[in-house]
């Protein structure tokens, strides 16, 4: 087994797991549960880590990784029809369900 991404946002995790099971590559989660143990452990050492089954997909996995999660600092956009300001991450305007363009 081999680790292949941590964050300290669980849901950021959460979400890379759920894109490397959508492209058939096994993973398990560690630390999960750890948050309680901060204080006795540094916060660092708490953070939920993603760690691959098979070590033979770690090549794929970090490019698939990297393509997936470089939008996560993009830059908001505003709707053109309703003129609402919408997250990176969003395809379509969380009020008018507008497209981004």
């Amino acid at each position: 087994m081999k680790m292949i991404y941590t964050n300290e946002n669980r849901l950021i995790v959460g979400n890379a797991k759920n894109i490397l099971e959508s492209y058939d590559i096994d993973v398990i989660l560690k630390n999960e549960f750890a948050s309680s143990a901060i204080g006795e452990v540094s916060a660092f050492d708490a953070w939920v880590e993603i760690w691959l089954t098979n070590e033979a997909d770690y090549e794929r996995a970090i490019i698939i990784l990297e393509s997936s999660l470089s939008q996560v600092d993009a830059a908001e956009w505003l709707c053109s029809q309703c003129k609402e300001q919408n997250d990176a991450s969003f395809e379509f305007c969380w009020n008018c369900q507008g497209e981004s363009f």
